[in-house]
């Protein structure tokens, strides 16, 4: 916690890059080391989906990451697990690797956090009576969670059958 409030001052922080110990470090706000070389890494580059990334070598071996996930293993505990918990950026930029503009959260909330309909409401849909009606998805089928007369009664059904299917 404290970690992402000093990203937020511009107060850097290093830490080891896990399974790169003594190698390399990432940093708060989102820069890579190398200390064979004792500098900031200049190949920070952008790839086709505009995320920075960075090529690690250990034992000969070279490693393309990410460098939003290295600062989230080094700073959030993240350990990679598929996209079962991935690394999201809050502010929706992915070129803002910063701790503070991290958070780990699961796929399926990663795809809905920000899609509102024009309800306002992810899942929630006016019908022609002027009542709202919810649905999820849930392995590629729609289920219908009812009616109901207002959107925030709408909304609360689609969140508590979201919460069923996540945890």
């Amino acid at each position: 916690m404290i970690n992402k409030t000093l990203s937020r001052l511009g107060i850097e922080i290093w830490k080891d890059i896990p399974e790169y110990e003594g190698l390399y470090k990432v940093s708060n706000l989102g820069n890579v080391r190398s200390l064979k070389f004792n500098r900031i890494r200049d190949i920070k580059h952008i790839n086709k989906s505009t995320r920075y990334h960075v090529t690690l070598s250990k034992n000969k071996i070279k490693t393309v990451n990410t460098v939003s996930v290295l600062v989230a293993k080094a700073f959030l505990n993240h350990k990679s697990c598929g996209h079962k918990i991935i690394v999201d950026h809050i502010d929706n930029n992915a070129l803002n690797d910063k701790l503070y503009n991290l958070q780990l959260i699961t796929q399926r909330h990663n795809l809905t956090k920000d899609r509102k309909g024009k309800s306002g409401y992810t899942g929630v849909y006016k019908t022609s009576s002027n009542n709202y009606y919810s649905e999820i998805r849930k392995n590629d089928k729609r289920i219908y969670l009812g009616t109901f007369k207002t959107k925030e009664k709408a909304s609360q059904a689609y969140q508590k059958e979201l919460k069923k299917i996540v945890f």
